[in-house]
């Protein structure tokens, strides 16, 4: 394994520690008793910390796949709750600070880190596939 494929497994399981803890920290201290938001957030931070683990651990690639749509979909729950509401829970702006802006910021490095580890495999399979046509 590569430096750079180490660093990008550390960055990744860091930025999702990072948002997993926001996430538990803001469902003990209140969102446990929001309908549905509750179940999500300890879903969210569940989750979150089972890929960083798995990640650091030397899991295969593909659970990149599993981190981006993590932090996707709470990106997108992010927004929706700022705007339209999600299961009828709404939010303003940066609040709860700093955990809303510790949660996106981590998030967004999860979803960048997953794409630059996507496309350096990318990267890798066309040049193999370059000197060895018949692989797949």
């Amino acid at each position: 394994m590569t430096s750079t494929a180490i660093l990008l497994r550390i960055g990744l399981a860091a930025s999702l520690a990072v948002s997993a803890i926001s996430h538990t920290y803001l469902y003990i201290h209140g969102y446990q008793h929001i309908p549905a938001i509750g179940t999500a957030f300890l879903v969210q931070a569940s989750v979150s910390f089972a890929l960083a683990l798995l990640i650091l651990l030397g899991g295969p690639w593909w659970l990149c796949w599993g981190a981006a749509a993590v932090a996707g979909g709470s990106l997108v729950a992010f927004g929706l709750s700022r705007t339209v509401g999600v299961f009828g829970f709404v939010e303003r702006g940066w609040d709860p600070a700093p955990h809303a802006a510790l949660s996106v910021g981590a998030e967004l490095l999860t979803v960048l880190l997953c794409a630059t580890a996507l496309h350096g495999l990318d990267r890798k399979r066309s040049s193999r596939l370059a000197v060895h046509p018949g692989i797949t």
